[in-house]
């Protein structure tokens, strides 16, 4: 029988949804033949708001032809079994991993709503806060007397990903990132600004194919020399040549999604998260 090309797929929880709609997300990932309509549908936590889940996921199985497929991270037993009457292929996140872990341990779960994305800990919570804040003060080369309370500074030229990788960091891992534009003027003496000299083991470079940063400048400054390819590519080659030249470990973004950016850098940064 031939795979429909289409199918829905529904992130169902009495939270947020962020752990669902995590799961889910890496799952489907695996199947780039299928395009997926991905619809999430949090705080479903009464009766009466699964039944209308239930409505709205037959309607798609109607609409589609096939069955959509359900990320289900809803604790309520009685809530699940609703949901569980739906015309849907169901992954019951909770039950499918919980009732084995609770076997292991020997102990029984809280079953707590929330738990995993709730303000479980102050002081956690006070550091993301603090950590964005952060991010959004030293973002584009701003506030650079605050570099020696950063975790990491990213360089690189105009456009390439630093200010959203810095927040994402921020967000996800509590990481105090910095970012400081390397000016056409740096590159052409092939030199560090001063402000960073300092700092120089907290650097890490990020550069980007030349013909996508040209995209991305053109919709910010169309027509312009900023986002001329020959600009482009003398910036991106001579930034890349600084990066060797003073053994800055760089990434190139431009086939990476900011998760895995973020994500890399730690790694290879070897910084260590704040949030869980």
């Amino acid at each position: 029988m031939k795979q429909p090309a289409k199918r829905t797929a529904f992130f169902i929880s009495d939270g947020t949804g962020i752990t669902s709609e995590a799961l889910g997300h890496s799952l489907l990932a695996q199947f780039d033949s299928i395009e997926f309509e991905q619809i999430t549908l949090p705080y479903i936590d009464t009766p009466d708001k699964a039944k209308e889940a239930v409505s709205r996921i037959n309607n798609a199985a109607i609409q589609d032809g096939t069955r959509p497929l359900i990320f289900d991270t809803v604790v309520n037993e009685d809530i699940r079994s609703i949901i569980a009457e739906s015309s849907a292929f169901k992954i019951d996140v909770f039950s499918s991993f919980l009732k084995p872990l609770e076997s292991e341990l020997d102990a029984r779960s809280n079953y707590s709503v929330g738990k995993s994305h709730g303000i479980v800990e102050q002081t956690r919570y006070k550091d993301r806060i603090d950590s964005v804040n952060f991010a959004i003060d030293n973002d584009d080369g701003a506030r650079t007397r605050q570099y020696a309370n950063a975790d990491i500074i990213l360089v690189g030229v105009s456009r390439c990903g630093k200010t959203p990788t810095c927040l994402y960091m921020a967000m996800q891992f509590g990481i105090k990132a910095a970012n400081y534009p390397l000016t056409e003027e740096d590159l052409e003496f092939s030199k560090l600004p001063d402000v960073l000299e300092a700092h120089k083991h907290k650097l890490y470079g990020l550069t980007i194919d030349s013909f996508q940063l040209a995209a991305i400048r053109h919709e910010r400054r169309a027509n312009s020399r900023y986002a001329s390819l020959d600009q482009c590519d003398f910036e991106v080659r001579e930034v890349e040549k600084l990066f060797k030249k003073l053994n800055i470990p760089a990434i190139n973004t431009t086939n990476f999604s900011i998760e895995e950016i973020s994500t890399r850098i730690m790694a290879q940064a070897g910084l260590n998260r704040r949030m869980n």
